[in-house]
């Protein structure tokens, strides 16, 4: 087999310029610059957990130290660990840090979602431009009379764009839209990592924290403890009083 005859200029524009065309028309631009957005970080991972970390550590130990209300974080280069430290520092909670932090991995999901679900659509699309490339093929084909060399080129591009259809769905969009799912869940695992650690860490050192673990807590059953103060006056002196036909006298010869 002669691998140079399964190369074609034209089928390979048909199939590949067809499916791409078609996917912006169907996902849009805005999708489209996401999806691209998702490849550049496959080939270049944007969010390093260990040097994140690395670079929290010292200034978690200071915190630790010093107290948060003297607290300043050093933006560590990732936009969403930077608001979430921000919102900590600010609000002197925990719950601040969280909430930011989901705030951006959902905005993370849906980007990836994004990305994946236009690399599928272009997955599907690629046989059928494989099948539309078959067709414009056959379709060259002189209707008066067909030559021997004429049919053979015609068959053979048929053969090229149906294969390149299968292909480029199967070995380029299908594996890049699974890539970007696996990247992406690797990416919140390991930012989950660092938020749960950090949290961890901080706990002890955030007055609302500090609060909350040093209340005593009650059993269940027991009653809450009565702070009302004690009532003088006729109610108090009913106890004392002797009750109905007694006289409160003591019977002097018992």
């Amino acid at each position: 087999m002669e691998l140079a005859h399964l190369f074609n200029t034209s089928a390979a524009l048909v199939v590949g310029g067809g499916t791409l065309l078609a996917t912006v028309l169907r996902c849009g631009i805005g999708d489209c610059r996401t999806t691209l957005v998702a490849l550049g970080r496959l080939a270049r991972p944007t969010f390093h957990a260990d040097k994140v970390r690395a670079d929290l550590a010292g200034q978690v130990a200071q915190i630790r130290q010093d107290g948060v209300l003297r607290a300043r974080f050093r933006h560590v280069g990732d936009a969403a660990f930077d608001e979430a430290t921000d919102a900590l520092i600010r609000s002197r909670s925990i719950e601040a840090l969280i909430e930011r932090h989901e705030q951006h991995r959902q905005r993370r999901r849906t980007a990836a979602t994004a990305a994946a679900r236009t690399l599928f659509q272009a997955a599907d699309l690629g046989p059928v431009f494989g099948l539309a490339g078959t067709l414009v093929s056959l379709s060259q084909l002189p209707a008066e009379g067909v030559a021997r060399a004429a049919l053979s080129g015609a068959i053979s591009l048929a053969v090229l764009t149906t294969l390149y259809g299968v292909l480029i769905a199967n070995i380029v969009f299908a594996p890049l839209a699974r890539a970007v799912e696996r990247q992406a869940e690797a990416e919140e695992a390991a930012r989950q990592e660092v938020i749960d650690w950090l949290s961890w860490q901080l706990a002890p050192a955030l007055p609302t924290q500090v609060a909350a673990t040093r209340a005593p807590a009650r059993t269940r059953g027991e009653p809450a403890a009565s702070t009302a103060p004690a009532v003088a006056g006729p109610a108090a002196a009913s106890a004392d009083a002797p009750l109905p036909g007694e006289t409160g006298i003591v019977d002097e010869a018992a």
